[in-house]
């Protein structure tokens, strides 16, 4: 008897999301956010690595409809209760579009992925972790998903090296690749690809000799932030997998209170 009534209730309650609105504007984005959520992607070492995600979803909205449904959203989201991966994306956004009565469904997951790292001369290793997108679009039948990986690296200075009688100052740099492709590029691949640009990579364990290492790498291989935008453009140019790409470093200057900062595009964006 109470759950006939809960029913009755539903049923005459009033949708006030689904009332006509009358200004005539669509709203390009609408939807929740910062909901955290199990996934699991693809490590190129270990098959599959198990993370935890920062979830948005969005709907696009249009101008004759008030409101959308958030509730509606976490519904969808709780079909996968084990852990969302990258090749459940399309379904996912597909069951958004249709929950929602909607064209255009988006999905955003960043998460920490982990790598083992050895350190370059005493090998001590231990995890380091970087920061990874996957952003997803499905506009009617048309998907897109786009990776975006960001990078820490050391930078050091050139110029400072060339006209100092000793020593150079270095920043740490975050080397941001934002990339659409064809075809499967791993995380790892985008990774050993900025860190190969850079004056040196960044380990979690340094012991003595490792920090002699690294300081004396960086002091013979120095980057400006537009050397190494342009070094990584021109690997990710060459590679036949990628569609379009950005890519962008922000070095946080040690003797200035500012940030350098440079940004290469390249390829077609879908």
């Amino acid at each position: 008897m109470e759950s006939n009534r809960d029913q009755t209730e539903q049923e005459t309650l009033i949708d006030v999301q689904a009332r006509q609105d009358h200004r005539q504007l669509d709203i390009d984005r609408v939807g929740v956010k910062d909901i955290r959520y199990p996934i699991i992607v693809r490590d190129r070492s270990r098959g599959q690595q198990h993370t935890i995600a920062t979830v948005n979803m969005y709907v696009k909205l249009p101008h004759l409809f008030k409101g959308t449904h958030m509730s509606r959203f976490l519904e969808v989201l709780a079909e996968y209760d084990q852990a969302i991966s990258v090749a459940s994306l399309p379904d996912l956004l597909k069951k958004i579009q249709s929950r929602l009565d909607a064209e255009e469904a988006h999905i955003e997951l960043s998460f920490p992925y982990f790598i083992k790292k050895s350190a370059p001369v005493s090998k001590a290793s231990a995890l380091m972790d970087y920061e990874v997108e996957f952003l997803a679009v499905l506009d009617r039948d048309k998907y897109t998903m786009t990776m975006k990986v960001m990078v820490p690296v050391t930078s050091l200075c050139p110029c400072s090296k060339e006209i100092s009688e000793a020593g150079a100052h270095n920043q740490r740099s975050h080397v941001t690749v934002s990339v659409q492709f064809k075809k499967f590029l791993w995380v790892e691949e985008v990774i050993d690809m900025v860190e190969k640009n850079a004056s040196c990579q960044l380990y979690t364990i340094l012991k003595r000799p490792d920090e002699k290492f690294v300081t004396e790498q960086a002091y013979a291989n120095p980057k400006f932030v537009e050397d190494m935008v342009r070094s990584v453009a021109a690997d990710l140019e060459k590679d036949s997998r990628v569609n379009w790409f950005t890519v962008e470093s922000e070095n946080f200057e040690s003797i200035h209170n500012h940030s350098a900062y440079a940004l290469i595009e390249g390829g077609k964006k879908e």
